[in-house]
């Protein structure tokens, strides 16, 4: 069968490309092209656009790029047509793959929706857009199920595939004074600064990360960089500061860390599976934050806090974020503060809540047997 994935940030890229693994795996004649990252090429798909060229963050990012935005539609429309996938798999991304969605089915071809886009959050009404346009979705947290069954639209849960990846990590990398010594750092504990994966996350959110690296001199703060950015971003921001960057090694980062400043997303959900105690870092443009928070739907921002329906990691926004608060929130999570093992034992009733492993297996199985029993 043919399949075209569309994916427009690291996160996607990572899921997306352990999706394609299993599709390929239980589907040998499989024809994946794909719209997303690296892993995702080297998983096997064929890549058609990469997400450094689609990643727009925020209302006003969006509006400064209008022209790309729209070529990046009418580019991704044409290839779909020309191919004509049996089934088209949308994961996240909801601004650019909801209208997708609705161009995809007005050809007749399949929609499939693999990690729901935040509607729980903000957009609550976009549900019906989901419910109009895709044929069946793919929940990765258990809460979303009744988010949905409120609105009369049928899920799947079938785990969260941040479980395999992280647990696949952590069995080849037993030895972290191996693994630290592979990333060429030293002795000092590790506060690992997960900055996001945006140029626009990152110019907001790291400067005040790496502010409060001069008051704790007994540790090394370490930036978890992404290759698609350029270096002279995180140069310029971190200048003479006490501060390592380590490119495309986030997961090896946060499994010798001690504690960790994580942009909120899907990173804070992948600190938690890894054990590391976090303080939660939002910032963006005074007018996408105003618009965001008109439509905010829910308490939190992080899926740990979200997921446990209550504060487990604190979560520092806009104003908040600053030097001062930082350092007072970071000492808090570090070893000998008061709620690193507080922390640590709620991550282990988040790891229980969200399943066994095996989730993209299941998962792409599924999708067979949907598409096969559809007479696709």
């Amino acid at each position: 069968m043919k399949y075209f994935i569309i994916a427009g940030e690291p996160s996607g890229d990572l899921h997306g490309s352990n999706l394609i693994r299993n599709l390929i795996s239980s589907d040998p004649s499989a024809d994946i092209s794909c719209w997303g990252g690296d892993m995702m090429k080297e998983a096997g798909a064929k890549l058609l656009k990469h997400y450094r060229e689609t990643a727009f963050m925020g209302a006003w990012e969006v509006i400064v790029n209008i022209r790309k935005v729209r070529a990046n539609f009418a580019e991704c429309r044409s290839q779909i047509a020309s191919i004509r996938p049996d089934v088209v798999i949308l994961i996240d991304y909801a601004g650019f793959n909801l209208r997708m969605a609705k161009f995809v089915k007005s050809l007749g071809i399949r929609v499939f929706y693999y990690i729901s886009p935040k509607f729980w959050a903000w957009g609550e009404g976009r549900v019906e857009k989901i419910k109009k346009y895709v044929d069946r979705l793919y929940i990765i947290f258990p809460f979303e199920k009744d988010f949905y069954s409120r609105h009369g639209y049928p899920t799947v849960y079938l785990g969260n595939p941040l479980i395999d990846q992280v647990e696949s990590l952590r069995r080849e990398n037993p030895d972290r004074d191996a693994l630290r010594a592979s990333l060429g750092l030293s002795n000092k504990p590790v506060i690992a600064l997960l900055a996001g994966s945006r140029m626009q996350e990152v110019k907001k959110i790291l400067p005040e990360m790496v502010s409060v690296s001069s008051s704790l001199p007994d540790y090394q703060f370490v930036v978890a960089a992404m290759e698609h950015l350029p270096e002279k971003l995180y140069r310029d921001i971190i200048g003479t500061m006490p501060v390592t960057v380590i490119y495309s090694k986030t997961y090896d980062l946060l499994s010798v860390a001690e504690a960790a400043l994580v942009t909120s997303g899907t990173a804070t959900l992948e600190a938690a599976l890894f054990d590391v105690p976090q303080v939660v870092c939002y910032k963006t443009s005074a007018l996408t934050y105003h618009l965001a928070k008109s439509f905010m739907k829910v308490r939190f921002l992080s899926l740990v806090n979200l997921i446990m329906d209550r504060e487990v990691v604190k979560e520092l926004i806009q104003k908040d974020l600053n030097q001062m608060t930082l350092h007072r929130e970071l000492q808090n999570v570090i070893r000998s503060g008061n709620k690193y093992e507080i922390i640590r034992g709620d991550y282990r009733q988040l790891r229980a809540m969200l399943g066994e492993r095996g989730a993209s297996a299941r998962i792409a199985s599924d999708m067979i047997k949907t598409l096969k029993s559809s007479g696709s």
